[in-house]
């Protein structure tokens, strides 16, 4: 009997139509546009509702540097860029400084060959003294 009755087709039963006096307040909410309204409404309100939980358990007096160093732009927090922290003239003054710290350390290094070479020429002579009895 149950089979009967599903194996007969349906009446497919529509949502009305907007009245026409109603036209001018524009378009009728279906079901289905009110399920996708109200499902956006509460993510809203429980995102607020969590942000406002943290806020009320926030440390008062927490502190970070980012704090400072970032500005908000278009609601996002932005770091302040490097780029025009320094003026020209201090550019060019730590340029020289990072060229003469290169050089002293370049001669720093030679200086430490040098000495190696010493160390090594003298070390050479003893044991050539030594193997073949010339007194140098």
């Amino acid at each position: 009997m149950s089979s009967r009755r599903n194996a007969i087709p349906r009446r497919a039963h529509k949502e009305r139509a907007q009245p026409q006096s109603r036209k001018k307040f524009g378009l009728l909410e279906k079901h289905k546009d009110y399920v996708v309204r109200a499902k956006a409404y509460r993510k809203k309100e429980e995102t607020i509702r969590r942000l406002k939980e943290k806020a009320a358990f926030r440390n008062p007096d927490e502190f970070y540097l980012k704090m400072i160093k970032t500005k908000i732009v278009d609601g996002v927090h932005r770091l302040e860029s490097e780029a025009n922290k320094y003026t020209q003239e201090e550019l060019i003054l730590m340029k020289t400084q990072d060229i003469g710290y290169i050089l002293q350390k370049l001669q720093s290094e030679r200086n430490v060959r040098n000495c190696f070479y010493i160390v090594f020429m003298v070390h050479i002579r003893i044991a050539f003294s030594i193997t073949f009895d010339i007194v140098l």
